[in-house]
């Protein structure tokens, strides 16, 4: 009680935000199985009498007084900064809730993990650094496929990744043709609650079963997106998705308003947990914002394709949108195992054969730049492959990023990048070796 006492008593910092992360929370951060509604009198003694603003707690203290019960299934100073864009029900109560704020008053389970976490914008969901790519474990036989796959290899290699504390993974409905998520579905079986991780899906690619290899079709009519979203649960085995992105802008007409729309209801209707686009540009991403939320996006980027970093990521760091950024090691390029040879060697079901990122003139510069790497990774005891991850991490919008596996050893490979922060000398070194190779766009250097 000493602590509460301090609480009440010591001065208040003027600004809201300040008095919320110096005194409430660390005041309540050990709390690990408390109830709000036995805090409530606290929280209405403080939040009425200890701030000026009194008007912008009022709410806060009204709710909780009344017995908002919510248990803590993790620190406080876990979930977020208490103004409530961390934790759905403090920020509805403190902000009133509004159009772009409902969320379900349910319990929230930890998913736990011993890797550094970092908050995925106003979520309330902490992400670690890396999460696992389903893009390939789909499996071959559809249009962007990376060749056929060992479903027991793949399965071993997200139990793995979860085993390790990687906490989100994320897939699609298109990846496999539903595969994927199938796949996803299937390592996660038997997983405590507290153990499973956050699963991330998209939709939005509707493909013909006739076809499977016809190229699928960027969709976004409302009841193909319903249609989507109740497939995507089916396949995952689960009630709620966590994330949920519209995957590519829509090409069948449908305004990108509409179909974000959908996305909104959705999470109001707590099919989803929150909302994302993905491969969306600026424009399309305020133009959403206008209508609901975009509670995360997701770019391509890496040490060859750079633009994001002049582009959404600004776009996300001025919104606080979570990001979580795919492809970060080019598909494999940037690992440090990958050869001319093997990209030679690339089998005709497997999507990157012909491509021109793994072609000349562009193969010989992106391979000059994942050999460029290994200085930095010998000094830190890491593969090339986690160092091209760590550098996405590097930039300041980054929330994570989602690094693809098809072995348990592959996810050894990135897995330090969880941990890595590199240093000015590695990030100047990097720099440097992007201006030799003259490999790939954009900016070459985290902005402060």
């Amino acid at each position: 009680m000493t602590t509460i006492t301090h609480l009440v008593t010591a001065p208040v910092a003027r600004d809201s935000r300040s008095f919320l992360l110096e005194r409430v929370q660390p005041a309540l951060s050990g709390l690990m199985d408390g109830s709000l509604s036995t805090l409530a009198p606290i929280f209405a003694v403080v939040l009425a009498t200890h701030h000026p603003l009194t008007a912008f707690y009022t709410g806060a203290a009204t709710a909780l007084g009344a017995g908002v019960s919510m248990a803590f299934s993790e620190r406080l100073s876990d979930t977020g900064d208490l103004t409530g864009r961390g934790n759905p029900v403090l920020r509805g109560a403190i902000t009133g809730g509004g159009p772009h704020t409902r969320y379900p008053m349910t319990r929230r389970t930890i998913m736990n993990t011993f890797l550094p976490t970092t908050r995925l914008g106003w979520t309330g969901m902490h992400l670690t650094r890396v999460g696992f790519g389903a893009w390939a474990i789909g499996g071959g036989g559809w249009a962007y496929a990376w060749g056929n796959q060992d479903d027991a290899a793949s399965v071993a290699a997200i139990r793995h990744a979860v085993d390790s504390g990687v906490n989100w993974i994320d897939t699609a409905a298109v990846y496999g043709l539903g595969h994927s998520e199938e796949v996803v579905a299937a390592a996660l079986v038997g997983l405590p609650e507290a153990d499973r991780p956050y699963v991330f899906t998209k939709g939005g690619l509707v493909w013909d079963p006739a076809d499977r290899s016809a190229e699928p079709r960027r969709t976004g009519a409302p009841a193909s997106i319903r249609t989507e979203v109740e497939a995507s649960l089916r396949r995952l085995q689960t009630e709620r998705i966590d994330l949920y992105q519209m995957h590519w802008p829509a090409e069948d007409g449908t305004p990108l308003e509409e179909y974000w729309q959908v996305f909104t209801d959705l999470k109001r209707e707590g099919k989803i947990r929150s909302a994302g686009l993905s491969n969306h540009g600026i424009l399309q991403l305020e133009a959403a914002s206008q209508i609901g939320n975009v509670d995360a996006i997701q770019p391509p980027f890496n040490l060859i394709h750079r633009d994001a970093a002049d582009d959404v990521l600004l776009w996300a760091r001025e919104h606080e949108a979570g990001t979580i950024v795919y492809s970060p090691m080019a598909s494999g390029l940037l690992t440090g195992a990958f050869t001319a040879a093997r990209a030679a060697g690339l089998q005709p079901g497997d999507w990157r054969a012909g491509h021109p990122d793994f072609t000349a003139p562009a193969l010989p510069a992106n391979l000059a730049l994942a050999e460029a790497l290994r200085p930095v990774a010998d000094r830190h005891g890491v593969t090339p492959a986690a160092v091209a991850v760590a550098w996405t991490l590097a930039f300041p919008a980054v929330t994570g990023a989602i690094v693809g596996a098809r072995t348990p050893g592959q996810v050894d490979g990135w897995l330090p990048a969880a941990t890595l922060e590199l240093e000015d000398e590695d990030l100047t070194d990097i720099a440097a070796a992007i201006g030799a190779t003259g490999a790939g766009n954009g900016p070459v250097y985290p902005s402060a």
